[in-house]
């Protein structure tokens, strides 16, 4: 679809949603960052967009010599990573429990973690440089190096998950979504206060939205942390897809996989839009660069997309990171039962216990109406339905 443009107070808002979708709190927040005088251009609006702490979900926002540690989250990183493997519908069993039970025994959901390390030398690259780069992170007591150590290759709770899939030719996926863990959390949290507290940040409409300017002490020691987290993400990806290869391939030895695809949707990225330099951040949304592979998953009944950019400068070349939240997670928990999430997921080998109703599918958007909404921004390359998910 076409996107509909907002005037701002500073800039515009284009939305790749009807206008009339998106809830108050939520526009309220996309006024305000378009309000800021570091914003440029305009604030482009993703088709999953919602209401989220400091600044909207599915908002992609660029700006000249300034970045706002809100506008990234708290979960610096978080992303996606998924892998078509040889294995078709036909090779699998009957029964997904023994599966699904491999794979709970192999990564560690929820706040549980390894009890030593899990990455080896197959895993992401050079561990003695990145854990080096650890000390030389923001000075923080609640930091822990052990404690990062044994979560890297773990899942977390909430909306993260580790699926087994289906496309619509009968081919085996592995699909999984998390972020930098507690680390990444500390820090955000850290950087976020650092930057309410700064001068220029004081007459600000949302001080959740406070920025660090470039060339400050402040600025460079958050793109420290910043980028030293959504590696760290990026590892833990590819640690729990190494763990949750390994885990099939003891049912089923002979399976070959592709190549991964990675894409973080809550990070910051160094890059040039209508021929300025400027600093990228995508909350709740994916790079879309012409060719560029990614990932837009739905709920845990519903199924996702794998998706290729179209490369469309007005979205800042992004795409949607999913199907986005309708209702909040309170919402979803009065409103529905285990039952309701049973039959919800009916066929789906996952839990279905009150513990993850406010994962429900129907507490999130339509999936298929979200890619329709972008479709001058991704083509879709394939459609996956999940057979196994695994939630902490």
């Amino acid at each position: 679809m076409a996107a509909t443009t907002i005037p701002g107070q500073h800039v515009d808002i284009r939305l790749w949603t009807r206008p009339d979708s998106v809830e108050d709190q939520a526009m309220r927040q996309l006024h305000n960052i378009a309000a800021l005088p570091w914003t440029f251009k305009h604030v482009a609006v993703m088709p999953d967009v919602h209401y989220g702490k400091g600044a909207t979900v599915g908002s992609v926002i660029a700006m000249r010599e300034a970045v706002s540690p809100a506008a990234v989250g708290v979960d610096i990183g978080c992303g996606m990573t998924a892998v078509r493997t040889s294995l078709t519908a036909e090779d699998l069993p009957a029964s997904l429990a023994p599966l699904r039970a491999a794979i709970e025994a192999a990564v560690p959901v929820g706040f549980a973690m390894h009890r030593d390390a899990a990455f080896d030398g197959r895993d992401a690259g050079d561990w003695g440089a990145f854990w080096k780069s650890f000390d030389g992170l923001t000075d923080t007591t609640k930091l822990d190096r052990s404690r990062a150590v044994n979560q890297m290759g773990t899942l977390g709770g909430g909306n993260h998950f580790v699926e087994v899939c289906l496309d619509t030719t009968g081919q085996v996926w592995l699909m999984l979504h998390s972020g930098s863990r507690g680390v990444g959390n500390i820090l955000a949290q850290h950087h976020i206060a650092v930057a309410r507290d700064l001068t220029h940040n004081a007459e600000l409409p949302d001080r959740d939205l406070a920025v660090f300017l470039a060339g400050t002490a402040e600025m460079t020691a958050y793109r420290r942390d910043l980028f030293w987290a959504q590696d760290y993400a990026r590892r833990n990806r590819a640690v729990m897809l190494r763990l949750v290869s390994d885990a099939l391939l003891t049912h089923f030895p002979t399976t070959t996989f592709d190549e991964p695809i990675s894409v973080h949707h809550n990070y910051v990225a160094e890059e040039v839009h209508f021929g300025e330099e400027v600093l990228v951040t995508r909350k709740g949304a994916i790079r879309a660069g012409l060719g560029d592979l990614g990932i837009i998953p739905g709920s845990m009944g519903t199924g996702s997309y794998i998706v290729r950019g179209l490369g469309n400068p007005d979205s800042f070349e992004s795409a949607s990171h999913g199907a986005g939240r309708r209702m909040s997670r309170t919402k979803a928990r009065k409103q529905f039962s285990a039952r309701d999430l049973a039959a919800q997921t009916q066929g789906v080998e996952c839990r279905k216990d009150s513990g993850v109703v406010d994962e429900i599918p129907a507490a999130y958007k339509d999936i298929d109406e979200v890619i329709r909404d972008q479709s001058d921004l991704v083509e879709v390359v394939a459609k996956l339905k999940q057979v196994v998910c695994v939630k902490g």
